[in-house]
């Protein structure tokens, strides 16, 4: 039985802010994770964390960038295993931005949780993401307010 993660949520920010913190490396550092991203299909990266034992997470999401399409879609998998090369979550992350009035509509879709052993992980990203967009709108609104220690 697959399971999807979907959120959305309204930022009062032009499309082109929200979608440099959804693709400049140090940016997304700001709201996500330590990471080696680039905004290029086929390109390899991580997201890095602190393992969590519980999960079976080895503190690593290895991704890789599906598609790009400028100020309208990416996505990327998302894997993570306990380590030593083990794959027990094979997922993939695909975030859509549309222009509304005064802002942008953010949709996130994070699907392949088809396995029972992904269930834990699916509870905790489902939080972690909504918590993340959070993020991402706290840091946007402490930028435009001058304070870059948000």
């Amino acid at each position: 039985m697959a399971k999807i993660i979907k959120h959305q949520f309204f930022f009062p920010h032009s499309i082109e802010t929200v979608w440099e913190y959804l693709t400049k490396s140090e940016l997304m550092e700001q709201w996500l994770m330590k990471n080696d991203f680039q905004p290029i299909v086929g390109f390899d990266f991580q997201f890095r964390t602190n393992p969590i034992p519980v999960l079976d997470f080895d503190g690593i999401f290895y991704c890789k960038v599906l598609e790009v399409v400028p100020f309208k879609k990416i996505s990327y998998s998302w894997k993570s295993g306990p380590g030593k090369g083990e794959i027990t979550l094979d997922s993939v992350v695909i975030w859509k931005l549309e222009p509304k009035d005064k802002g942008t509509d953010l949709f996130l879709e994070h699907s392949g949780f088809s396995k029972k052993e992904n269930l834990s992980m699916l509870n905790a990203l489902n939080d972690g993401w909504l918590k993340n967009m959070h993020k991402i709108d706290e840091r946007i609104n402490s930028a435009h307010n001058g304070n870059t220690n948000a």
